[in-house]
Parts: structure tokens; C-alpha cells; sequence
């Protein structure tokens, strides 16, 4: 595992972030702790509960119990609700301050390194919420504040100033908003961790090949036409997009674009998810690997041909 520096902050972060959620709990505890020791022994130090459910703080708790608590990074969302049945989103002083509480008590962590905000709108946070994040924060309970999420909202809130962290969707053909939110969070010293990494529209290689695909040219009387596409026997079928991904010898295409994003310097770690054991070694190996020569152009490529597409 590698590791990067935390922000500003002074301390060291893994590469790649365990995001756990309720349904890591679903097959039961052990299954969600099994995931939880891999990560440990695969260098990981980073862990995110994408919810506020105790039972799973608990879980998280317990399984690092063994670890110098002063190693870890480990943040709680907030507003999200606690991942049970009719939990609702709530960024209420109140909701927030007793979410935190019990997942504390709950997992006997002592503290959370950080507290990220479930996207909030612009009128989802009055000052009485402000005010009890800056109290939690006063009491030891958390470090630093941050919010998660994509869209302008997101960019209103780094604009702030008032945050430590940002966490945010990020790929290989994120747009060029992105990547300005990018920039201006660490120009405010903000740690930055990417989620999303692998979108869904680049999942299978279909996808990744007509991703900048314009829509199907109608024919007279709007019957039939041509999208322009290549013969499946041509060469070049694929050229200027993402089909590449799914052809690289020794690599997948999630493995590629996980790693793609580390490569960015202003990415503190990239949040993953795992099922199973066997997915999060094959992900906790990615840090350890570089791309292949070359790889780097083929993605700028395609991102550029991609932008030019849209502008058109």
C-alpha cells in the first residue's frame, strides 16, 4: 500500500478508502469484519461508514480495537441517516449531534477524524446546524468537517472556505467542471477523496466504445440511417473512446480506471467498495501498480475526443 499526505493536516492516508455501508452487514457481522482485517493487513488506514448505523460502527470498532487509534482515518457521513428501515435524511443540530453520539458510543472509537456531509442542498444546513458541527468539533468528537457530494451545491461549498474536506466523483472522463472543483478545493488545502471511479457507463465495453457516440442519423422519411460506427471487422473500431479499457492485456477496466485516478497528485485516496475478500485484494493491489506506457495518452485522448463531441 501507498500512502499520501492528508491534506494539510500533517498526517498520512492510504491510498485507497474501505467504504462500508448497512448492506456490508446484511450477510452478517463476521462477513463485514473478514472484509474490515484484509483491509488492515492490506495497508489500509482509511475507512469511511457511509452511514450512521451503530451496528456497523460497532462492527468497525471492534475490528480495529487492536489498532493505535492515532493511524486511522476514519470519518462518519452525516445526513444520510443511520442506514435503518425509515431513517431519513436529516441535517438537523439535533439529528446530526445524536447520530455522531451513537455511533461513538457504539464503536468506542473516541473520536471520528471526520465528518462529511451528505450533499446538502443550499438551504439543508441553517445556523443552528453550522453552529452544533463547530460544537462537535470543539468537543473532540470530530476533527474535521467535509462534505460529499457532486453538482454546483458542491462547488458553493468549497467556495466557503468552511471545510476540511471534499469528497466528490471523479474519473476518467469527468468533465471539466470536476476537475475545476478539483483544483479550487486544494487551493483551499482541502484533503480530496474520489468516489465513483468506475461509472457505470463505462462498464462493459459496448458502453465504452460508444460512449461519445452521436445519436443514430435518420434516413429519408426517418427510416433507417447510420450512426457513422466502424465495422465490427474494422481495425480502428474504437478509436477515440473508451473501448481501450477493456482491452488491455493483464488489466480490467476497473483496475485501469482505479488506477488512472491515483495518478492525480491532488487526490488524497479513492473510496472503494468490496463484497468480498477476494475483490478488496485485487483493489488494495492497484496503488502497487502502474500503468501500463502509454495508457495515460489513450485516456487524454478519448477525454478530449469526448469534450469535443459534447461541445458539438
Amino acid at each position: 500500500m501507498r500512502y499520501r499526505p492528508f491534506g494539510q493536516h500533517g498526517q498520512a492516508v492510504s491510498a485507497v478508502t474501505l467504504g462500508l455501508s448497512s448492506r456490508d452487514i446484511a450477510r452478517g457481522p463476521e462477513a463485514a469484519r473478514a472484509i474490515i482485517y484484509a483491509a488492515l493487513e492490506a495497508g489500509i488506514n482509511s475507512y469511511r461508514l457511509r452511514d450512521a448505523n451503530p451496528v456497523l460502527a460497532e462492527i468497525l470498532g471492534d475490528a480495529v480495537k487492536e489498532v493505535d487509534r492515532r493511524l486511522l482515518q476514519i470519518s462518519l457521513t452525516l445526513g444520510a441517516g443511520d442506514g435503518r428501515k425509515g431513517s431519513d435524511r436529516d441535517f438537523s443540530a439535533e439529528g446530526m449531534t445524536a447520530c455522531m453520539d451513537r455511533a461513538l458510543h457504539a464503536s468506542s472509537l473516541g473520536w471520528f477524524d471526520q465528518a462529511l456531509l451528505d450533499q446538502p442542498m443550499h438551504d439543508e444546513l441553517p445556523q443552528s446546524s453550522l453552529n452544533a458541527l463547530k460544537a462537535l468539533r470543539a468537543t473532540d468528537r470530530v476533527r474535521l468537517l467535509g462534505i460529499a457530494g457532486d453538482g454546483e451545491v458542491m462547488d458553493a461549498y468549497v467556495s466557503t472556505g468552511a471545510f476540511d474536506v471534499l469528497v466528490t466523483p471523479y474519473h476518467v472522463n469527468s468533465p471539466w467542471q470536476v476537475r475545476s472543483r478539483l483544483r479550487d478545493a486544494r487551493e483551499k488545502d482541502m484533503a480530496v477523496f474520489a468516489i465513483g471511479y468506475f461509472p457505470e457507463s463505462l462498464d462493459t465495453a459496448k458502453k465504452a466504445e460508444m460512449i461519445h457516440e452521436e445519436p443514430k442519423k435518420k434516413g429519408l422519411f426517418g427510416f433507417g440511417g447510420s450512426t457513422g460506427r466502424r465495422a465490427k471487422s474494422d481495425p480502428l473500431r474504437g478509436a477515440g473512446t473508451f473501448a481501450f479499457l477493456h482491452r488491455t492485456p493483464n488489466w480490467t477496466a476497473e483496475e485501469i480506471c482505479l488506477a488512472y485516478v491515483l495518478t492525480d497528485p491532488s487526490i488524497s485516496s479513492a473510496m472503494i467498495h468490496a463484497e468480498d475478500v477476494e475483490r478488496l485484494n485485487m483493489l488494495a493491489a492497484i496503488p502497487d501498480r502502474d500503468l501500463p506506457p502509454g495508457l495515460a495518452a489513450q485516456i487524454e485522448m478519448a477525454r478530449v475526443a469526448g469534450a469535443k463531441s459534447v461541445a458539438a
